[in-house]
């Protein structure tokens, strides 16, 4: 008993030194890094070199639940107040209809391809519905590429509010399928969602103010604070989940709740969270590759890998674009975030819930399950970066590379000792000048100490104790920081420079261009927020005239702080505008150009029956003066009088002149005037 635990100890060891060291591997050759701990395990697990046998599903299930409850934790502590409510909206959509739309397609998908009952179709469906919060957080914040603020907060709040979703559709429909399904099974998945959800999100609440208000009046040893932490937030998933709500929502609600307090030793908990992390993202892709038994995935790599296309290009495509449109994104910010829809852990841990509950497809499903998630990491995971370069959403970084340390003060939730070595080009190191806010305490250069006033100024390679509040940190950063990549570039930024509140009347008399009229009290920044629409980022320009404005350096809040000037237009290389994932405002023009048009041609058709009526009523007033004058009986009598008078002057030569009497008889002179004369008159 003893050697078996002790070999189980030298393994488990093994494989997390391995897939640590792999990761050097990964960094070089772009691979996703938890596609390396997946195949890390893989090659561990009986069809691998490792040989290793393991066939326990629920003891999977049991350590992949606690390292994402671990995981989902971390990621709403480091979500940051301001960044939910840029996102709070697309992405709590994303989260519901969004996986519920997923569901849908790929249920009906997976019924065509792989036969089994409807029921069981919707079930992957929904094992496959949500994207991966360690894949997406991994690829956005430590692959380092750099979006727009909006783009970003939505997938990083989408990717770790989605998992609840999934979880609770995944065994809500694994109960319907063990009962026989229902009579009303909307209603009962109804029922289930405002139980499973609802609770999940009160006792989240609940348990971060408590988990705060604990931490806050208990004194502890500083090294346990981390530790009471983690257990409590594992104590709230136990807790909500065995009282029917949803675990997971739960302690990523009081992840945020927390992360968002004045909480002491909040510098010491976050610091042990990363660590753990880590280490739950390798146990749980190591656990799940062990798992798998590639020999049997023959039978189910292509209509996974079918599944998995119609993932990437059609389910999710059309869930984001579908919850996203009313948000008005760019059609590009709605591409990249369709495509960083990566399938992960979650998926697979979620594919070993039929299998534990005796469904009868349940292997089917964790095998064909298995078979996407590696489809997806490969193709989109080893892409994200290309992508974003291709769609041309990438911003350039507010600040280059930076040395930094966080301390805590003991005792003290609203200061920080903050620790910088300074970076040889930073702005600092060449001589711009500290804030009174952040004036250093010590300077530690060469090994020896110095006081701040007798180090004279400070110097690259310097380490630089300063006491700071939390919310300055990131200023501070800007200080210390490295120059970020392209930030002398005069094409990205312009050739000159000036302060947000400078008058464009006044830079416009400076370097010779004309200023409209109603402009010439406006600075540049009002200006720049005036004619770009959303949230101004860095290298944001607009032209003016004859020349550009550029924004080239802005606050937390996107407000800006220096713009550049470009005396000479750049040739703009055009956007690349995809043809799909049109906004509602976009959407709404197209219809009304349709209604416009539409009308035009009503009009024109109009137009050209009215002419064609009119040339009708033409030709045959003008056929009718040829052909009718002569029929004497069908005309009128006054016809007839005109007639008849046209004939008696047209009769003979010595037909008297008009206006002359004819001659009548004497006894017939005294009476009225006859025919030819009534006629006459007439």
């Amino acid at each position: 008993m003893i050697e078996s635990m002790n070999l189980v100890i030298l393994i488990a060891s093994i494989l997390v030194v391995v897939a640590v060291f792999t990761s050097l591997v990964s960094f070089r050759v772009g691979a996703p890094l938890l596609l390396v701990f997946l195949f890390v395990g893989l090659a561990a697990g009986e069809d691998g070199i490792g040989g290793i046998m393991f066939d326990n599903a629920p003891l999977a299930y049991f350590i992949g639940s606690i390292a994402l409850a671990l995981i989902l934790f971390d990621s709403g502590f480091e979500t940051q107040l301001r960044t939910l409510k840029i996102a709070a909206g697309p992405s709590l959509v994303l989260a519901t209809f969004g996986v519920l739309i997923t569901t849908g397609v790929i249920g009906g998908v997976t019924w065509l391809v792989l036969d089994v009952p409807w029921l069981v179709a919707l079930l992957f469906g929904a094992i496959v519905s949500s994207t991966d919060a360690a894949a997406v957080f991994f690829l956005l914040r430590v692959g380092g590429i750099n979006l727009r603020d909006r783009t970003r907060s939505t997938l990083e709040v989408e990717s770790g509010s989605n998992d609840p979703m999934a979880v609770f559709l995944t065994i809500s429909l694994v109960e319907l399928i063990i009962l026989g399904g229902g009579e009303n099974i909307a209603l009962e998945l109804l029922q289930r969602f405002i139980l499973q959800i609802g609770l999940g999100a009160i006792f989240g609440l609940a348990g971060g103010y408590a988990l705060v208000w604990m931490i806050n009046r208990v004194k502890l040893e500083p090294g346990l604070v981390p530790i009471i932490t983690m257990a409590l937030a594992l104590s709230l998933f136990g807790a909500t989940s065995i009282l029917g709500g949803s675990g997971f929502l739960a302690v990523y609600v009081a992840g945020l709740y927390a992360g968002n307090s004045n909480m002491k030793m909040s510098v010491g908990v976050r610091r042990f969270q990363h660590v753990t992390t880590w280490l739950a993202q390798i146990a749980m892709f190591v656990t799940l590759g062990l798992l798998a038994t590639p020999s049997e995935f023959g039978t189910v790599v292509l209509p996974g890998v079918i599944l998995a296309l119609v993932l990437v290009f059609v389910a999710r495509p059309v869930a984001v674009w579908l919850c996203l449109m009313f948000f008005n994104f760019s059609r590009n910010d709605t591409a990249f975030i369709s495509w960083v829809g990566l399938r992960g852990a979650v998926s697979i841990l979620l594919a070993i819930v039929p299998m534990v509950e005796g469904v009868p497809e349940g292997q089917l499903l964790f095998n064909t399950a298995f078979i996407v998630v590696i489809t997806s990491l490969l193709l989109q995971g080893w892409t994200i970066r290309r992508m974003a370069h291709w769609l041309g959403i990438i911003v350039p970084a507010r600040h280059g590379p930076v040395d930094r340390i966080d301390l805590e003060l003991p005792g003290n939730a609203n200061q920080e000792i903050v620790v910088y070595r300074v970076h040889e080009a930073s702005a600092v190191a060449t001589g711009h000048r500290i804030p009174r806010w952040a004036r250093p305490s010590l300077i530690l250069r060469d090994g020896a100490s110095l006081r701040p006033h007798s180090a004279g100024p400070v110097q690259g390679g310097d380490q630089v104790y300063i006491i700071t509040p939390p919310k300055h940190v990131d200023l501070l950063d800007q200080l210390f920081a490295g120059p970020a990549e392209g930030a002398n570039d005069v094409e990205l930024f312009g050739d000159f420079s000036f302060p947000a509140d400078t008058r464009i009347a006044d830079i416009g008399r400076l370097y010779g261009f004309a200023v409209d009229a109603d402009d010439t009290e406006l600075t540049v920044a009002e200006i720049l927020e005036r004619d770009l629409p959303g949230d101004l980022e860095l290298g944001d320009r607009m032209p003016y005239g004859t020349v550009e404005l550029i924004v080239r350096r802005t606050d937390d809040e996107h407000d800006v702080l220096e713009v550049g000037l470009a005396v000479e237009q750049q040739k703009a290389k055009p956007k690349r505008r995809i043809p799909i994932f049109q906004s509602r405002s976009e959407l709404l023009a197209i219809w009304k150009d349709w209604q416009k048009r539409k009308r035009a041609e009503k009009n024109a058709a109009l137009s050209d029956q009215t002419s064609s009526t009119a040339k009708q009523i033409d030709d045959g007033s003008d056929e009718a003066d040829v052909t009718e004058a002569p029929d004497v009986p069908g005309a009128s009598d006054d016809t007839v009088d005109d007639v008849a008078g046209d004939a008696v002057n047209d009769t003979s030569g010595d037909t008297p002149e008009d206006g002359a009497e004819t001659p009548e008889p004497e006894e017939d002179s005294g009476k009225k005037p006859g025919k030819a004369g009534r006629s006459k008159k007439s």
